[in-house]
């Protein structure tokens, strides 16, 4: 097998395109390729590979920003050395301009973001920095593959990508890491968090930021449904970010801060999910979704946006589980509302999708992308 670089800011199995990067460098690695990896940071036991080099990418002041130039300049020195070499670069999106692969996870054209509540300025600037650097990056890419048929859609449409060089390829899972919630397990995460009794709980996982998540609608969603007698659901929001404070002291203001509980960052999202009952992503934009994704293979029903790449694999028997209007509180107040009616009938269906999502695996998605490499 040919010699791989890839160029991404981490490789650790946490988030979306960190643990995408993380299951191809695993697998090249496992397949015996002699894999660099250019990155501010690589997992201890990916980095322990005989055959993979991490060349190491200092981060100022830790901040993303401030190491995306040097990111870049050092995916470029490696990309010319393994020209020399006919080895394979990989870079995601717009953090290194080379005549490479590129690994699309997110279309920064696709979605403008706005100044949060309380953050002291509007990130304009340094998104038409990111656009332009996309667009550079992308129309220089030999391959472009992306998450999703969404994604590919954007990088076609709004970035100028032709058709013919733009794939997609789905991410896969750790099946093992992410089994169906047993009744078992479910009481036990109830105890670690003491939420006692049968209380449902619906989960919101996303930074309480730029508002791409969609949380300002939801919330204005819950406060109605919270108005109605019937509604037994508490919200459980995970995250943090410029709007935390603000949104802790409406829920206190409008009374029903004992409806919405607010936890910042956690470690244990994996002990929340499985206590909780439901998921809900009101995303105004979402390349794909892993979170979601993650989700439902354990088994929880998802109430995600009809336009997020996660959402194309929805089979028809999910559709009600579609947000097909972010913007409507009141069309997310009315599918929480047809979750909540529908959630035993629906079981059967949810397993079901689940275990469609667990059969692909990380190595199945790293097999399919380096399948697409070597055929260009």
């Amino acid at each position: 097998m040919r010699s791989y670089a890839i160029v991404s800011g981490d490789f650790v199995r946490t988030g979306g395109m960190d643990r995408a990067n993380f299951g191809l460098a695993e697998f090249l690695a496992r397949a015996g390729a002699r894999v660099h990896l250019v990155a501010h940071r690589v997992a201890d036991d990916l980095a322990a590979y005989p055959n993979v080099t991490f060349h190491k990418v200092p981060k100022p002041l830790d901040r993303y920003a401030l190491g995306a130039p040097l990111l870049a300049s050092a995916g470029f020195a490696i990309a010319l050395s393994m020209a020399a070499r006919r080895g394979a670069v990989v870079v995601n999106g717009g953090n290194c301009i080379v005549p490479a692969v590129n690994w699309v996870h997110y279309v920064h054209a696709a979605f403008e973001p706005h100044k949060a509540v309380g953050a002291r300025r509007a990130p304009v600037a340094r998104h038409r920095i990111a656009v332009t650097t996309e667009r550079l990056a992308l129309r220089t890419a030999r391959v472009v593959i992306t998450n999703s048929e969404r994604t590919r859609r954007d990088v076609i449409d709004r970035v100028g990508v032709a058709e013919d060089r733009a794939h997609t390829v789905y991410l896969g899972i750790d099946a093992s890491s992410f089994a169906l919630v047993g009744a078992e397990e479910r009481a036990g995460a109830r105890r670690a968090l003491g939420w006692g009794g049968d209380q449902p709980r619906v989960a919101f996982v996303g930074a309480l930021g730029d508002r791409r998540k969609g949380f300002d609608v939801l919330y204005d969603a819950w406060r109605a449904l919270c108005a109605k007698p019937s509604w037994d659901a508490d919200l459980v929001v995970i995250g943090t970010g410029a709007e935390l404070s603000v949104w802790r002291e409406r829920a206190e203001r409008d009374g029903i801060d004992s409806r919405v509980s607010f936890l910042g960052f956690r470690r244990d999202v994996p002990t929340i999910l499985a206590a909780s009952d439901a998921v809900v992503a009101p995303s105004r934009y979402e390349p794909y979704g892993l979170g979601v994704h993650e989700a439902l293979c354990r088994g929880l029903p998802a109430l995600v946006a009809a336009n997020a790449g996660v959402a194309e694999r929805y089979p028809p028997s999910l559709r009600d589980f579609l947000l097909y209007d972010v913007e409507s509180a009141a069309q997310v107040a009315a599918a929480l509302e047809r979750w909540r009616a529908s959630a035993p009938r629906m079981r059967a269906d949810v397993v079901a999708f689940s275990d469609v999502l667990r059969s692909r695996s990380w190595d199945d998605m790293a097999r399919q992308f380096v399948g697409l490499i070597e055929a260009a």
